[in-house]
C-alpha cells in the first residue's frame, strides 16, 4: 500500500468532495468517465477527482482568479 502524506481530515473531505465535483464540475465529470470507461474502479476514478480539486484550489490560490469552468491552461501540456 502506497504511503499517504497529509492530513487524513483533509483527504477525507476532499474525497467527499469528489462524489458532488463529478456531477456538476464538467472537467471531473469527464476525467470520471474516462477513468471508468477504461474499466478502472469508481474510487479510483473518485480519488483523481480529488486530485484535480486540489490542483484546481491550489491554482485558484496562487493566481488569484475566480474559478472559471471554461479556463484553459495557455501551457499547452496542461489540458
Amino acid at each position: 500500500m502506497p504511503k499517504q502524506s497529509g492530513s487524513k481530515d483533509v483527504r477525507n473531505l476532499l474525497f467527499m468532495c469528489s462524489f458532488t465535483a463529478y456531477k456538476h464540475n464538467k472537467g471531473c465529470a469527464d476525467l470520471y468517465q474516462r477513468i471508468v470507461n477504461k474499466g478502472k474502479s469508481k474510487k479510483l476514478a473518485l480519488i483523481a477527482v480529488s486530485n484535480k480539486l486540489l490542483k484546481q484550489a491550489f491554482a485558484i490560490s496562487q493566481s488569484g482568479l475566480i474559478y472559471d469552468e471554461n479556463y484553459r491552461s495557455k501551457n499547452p501540456g496542461m489540458n
